[in-house]
């Protein structure tokens, strides 16, 4: 009984050492801010820096009462409640992963992947619809790869490495 007593004391340490450097971490990376939709959570690591300043001096970032037209939330992540709360937990936990154990593998700039360039393509037209729906054929299926997409044009639109 005194070996299983030990094992579940050692078990118990290890397990408030995982939580003290998960807190830790959570704390020092500013992982609250990662809960709001706000444009600067996205510039709490530096290599968002240039993108964080292009989309800073770009028509969506100017402020109407106080808000700006759009924050990188409003056209990176889906708009239903469930799908961006699991869009952000995807790219937080995959963000995470590449910055703690793939440093030496990090490119000097971030790229869509072809999930977001669709939710980017989707929050483009939902957003700009009232033009749009002169410009976009709606018989063009967005999803496939030949289709005319919002970026084939306005590639600088919100930064400029395009997506």
């Amino acid at each position: 009984m005194k070996k299983f007593s030990n094992l579940f004391n050692i078990f118990l340490i290890l397990l408030f050492v995982f939580f003290a450097v998960g807190f830790y971490t959570f704390y020092n990376a500013k992982g609250t801010s990662y809960l709001s939709n706000t444009s600067e959570s996205c510039n709490n690591c530096h290599i968002m820096n240039e993108v964080y300043n292009e989309y800073m001096a770009g028509p969506h970032s100017q402020k109407t009462k106080g808000e700006p037209r759009a924050t990188c939330v409003d056209c990176h992540l889906p708009h239903s409640f469930l799908a961006k709360w699991i869009a952000k937990a995807e790219s937080g936990l995959g963000h995470a992963y590449a910055f703690t154990f793939k440093l030496d593998e990090l490119p000097t700039n971030l790229s869509a992947t072809k999930k977001s360039k669709e939710m980017i393509q989707e929050n483009c037209i939902r957003c700009h619809a009232d033009f749009v729906q002169t410009a976009i054929n709606a018989t063009t299926n967005p999803h496939t790869d030949k289709s005319l997409k919002c970026a084939s044009c306005h590639k600088d639109v919100g930064h400029k490495h395009g997506i």
